[in-house]
């Protein structure tokens, strides 16, 4: 049986229903899932060994987003955000995205930039035709301090130089990383050849480590909607589309808007790297340096209107991801996610991700474009905000219903709300009305 992402109705079960629905959808052991899901997935004893000065865990909602097809393939995408409407917003849009035949991506080769610096560099014109006569030798060095990478099928692959002025001179080591996200391995790299490198240049050694503006590990993405598929109750697809285009024009003038539309990416980018156990710090680094390359902070993904009439995006963005080593040794949790994605390689895992975080921008924009984007936060925020206030059981959902109803989504509307659905039903008889109504 094929595997798919559409589970129509996946909101409306409870969890316990929602965990047997996504094991049946994706293989998995309905037990395992839910033992490993438990109260977070991580405990105490195992969290101590990860990181200094532990006191406890910190949970974090574990979601699935829906209806990703990404270079034909279906995926269940697992999601770890504390922010209202990111999931229900992403899947919507994948959903549209799939009447146009899902997300079309590519990724690089997965490359990563060791970085050695050098001061005191007397002549750099000198020193760039020495490094470079010896890349061969460079890469070899490259090769010896990582043994088990080789030995994969990754290991150096180029050495780029640069002299940035006043004696400052840098030197990068490409560095193929396979499936890891590659920290600790280009970091490895960099230490080893940083001496050889200094003799090399007549400098003096500076920092050795990896840089996070992975540009040479990038991942494109494309994808079209029938402008049918943007439409609402108030407006046809097409001025819904027109609205999009305009909305992206917007943020590829002005620094400002492009900082939220950014930010509208990385709602879902960071979601698939939180559940995968993967560095999300490092992926927004690169991701917003990558938008700043050309001197002017500038969107990551742009919409146009396509040739028949629909809404065409398209996308750039630099994403070490990995599926091997770091949190995913210790994380139950995060092995428990890549076996429900199913993906092929680190690169895969990259690109699924990356067509989240376009997902997520279209659904912003959509918003954006219609009915403004607090109507249906605050709607889900409004969740949050009841049991805040209070309340609990099925009294969540219709105080939540009640202060979004009344626009009013706010801790003290909340507990109003609460206090006149607890307030007792007196019998007619008694002359009182029913308090609850």
């Amino acid at each position: 049986m094929s595997r798919t992402s559409r589970i129509p109705g996946f909101y409306k079960e409870s969890v316990e229903s929602r965990r047997r629905l996504l094991a049946e959808a994706a293989d998995l052991d309905g037990p395992e899932l839910t033992r490993v899901l438990a109260g977070g997935g991580l405990d105490v004893a195992t969290a101590d060994k990860t990181v200094e000065n532990v006191v406890g865990t910190y949970a974090l909602p574990f979601s699935v987003g829906l209806n990703a097809r990404v270079n034909d393939r279906d995926f269940l995408v697992p999601m770890v955000v504390e922010e209202p409407s990111v999931v229900a917003a992403a899947s919507n849009a994948a959903r549209m995205i799939r009447e146009g035949g899902g997300f079309t991506a590519e990724s690089d080769p997965p490359w990563m930039i060791a970085q050695v610096q050098l001061w005191e560099v007397a002549d750099p014109r000198a020193a760039t035709e020495r490094v470079t006569a010896a890349r061969d030798r460079l890469l070899a060095l490259a090769d010896e301090s990582v043994p088990g990478l080789v030995a994969r099928g990754g290991g150096g692959r180029e050495v780029e130089v640069r002299d940035l002025g006043d004696g400052l001179f840098v030197v990068h080591i490409l560095v193929d990383v396979q499936d890891a996200m590659g920290a600790n391995l280009v970091n490895t790299v960099a230490e080893r050849l940083a001496p050889e490198i200094a003799a090399l240049a007549g400098g003096r050694v500076g920092l050795r480590i990896l840089s996070n503006l992975c540009d040479r590990r990038c991942v494109r993405v494309r994808a079209r909607v029938p402008a049918a598929m943007l439409a609402t109750d108030e407006l046809p697809g097409d001025a819904v589309r027109d609205g999009i285009v305009l909305a992206s024009r917007f943020a590829e003038r002005d620094p400002y808007r492009a900082a939220t539309h950014n930010k509208g990416i990385m709602n879902g980018v960071d979601a698939v790297a939180m559940a995968t156990g993967n560095d999300w710090r490092a992926i927004e680094a690169g991701a917003h340096a990558f938008a700043a390359r050309r001197g002017r902070y500038e969107p990551l993904c742009t919409w146009r209107a396509g040739d028949d009439g629909s809404l065409v995006g398209s996308m750039e963005i630099p994403l070490a991801f990995g599926v091997v080593g770091g949190t995913l040794r210790v994380h139950p949790s995060a092995r428990l996610a890549l076996k429900l994605l199913a993906v092929r390689s680190a690169q895969e895992l990259a690109m699924v991700a990356a067509a989240v975080g376009m997902a997520s921008n279209l659904a912003a924009l959509r918003a954006l474009a219609t009915e403004g984007i607090q109507r249906g936060h605050m709607s889900l925020h409004a969740r949050g905000v009841a049991m805040a206030a209070g309340a609990r059981g099925d009294e969540i959902e219709r105080v939540a219903a009640s202060i979004a109803e009344a626009c009013n989504v706010t801790v003290d509307a909340a507990r109003a709300a609460l206090g006149r659905l607890r307030a007792p039903v007196m019998t007619p008889a008694s002359g009182s009305a029913d308090l609850g109504k």
